[in-house]
């Protein structure tokens, strides 16, 4: 019996400080929701690539009469079907010259949008399309001192 007075005083003092322990005020962070906004204008971005390749150009000679012609174009043609034999020297009027060429390749979209009469832009990955899916978001501002 003695240890009932002792312990009856210490759950008695936890009975009196736990509303105190759950009256801490939880603020949620963030709420969150999802909508769609309409879609203005999509505008590419690109990337430009250069490259360097080496092309064979031949210069061209005075056109040879017609019968001449003819039986170029048929020599060669008998050549190609036949493919050049190693030994084969190149035309001497050809040469190897190199060529640059560029190439665009789109890397990204700039996104106009409209979501409640506000524009917005974001550069986005991949087009949307028609319309955007978005987030919103909405924090409080906490102040640690109150004014009034």
């Amino acid at each position: 019996m003695k240890r009932l007075p002792l312990t009856l005083p210490l759950l008695l003092a936890l009975m009196v400080t736990a509303p105190a322990w759950s009256q801490e005020t939880v603020i949620q962070s963030e709420n969150v929701r999802f909508a769609y906004a309409q879609v203005l204008r999509v505008t590419p971005v690109y990337q430009t690539l250069t490259t360097t390749g080496v092309e064979e150009q031949c210069d061209q000679s005075p056109a040879p009469d017609n019968d001449q012609s003819r039986l170029s174009r048929v020599v060669g043609a008998v050549k190609d079907a036949l493919g050049r034999q190693s030994d084969e020297q190149p035309d001497p009027d050809c040469r190897a010259v190199p060529v640059e060429r560029e190439f665009r390749r789109p890397i990204a979209y700039d996104v106009d949008y409209v979501y409640k009469g506000a524009k917005y832009r974001s550069r986005l990955p991949d087009d949307p399309g028609n319309r955007l899916r978005i987030r919103i978001g909405v924090t409080p501002v906490v102040s640690g001192s109150r004014s009034l």
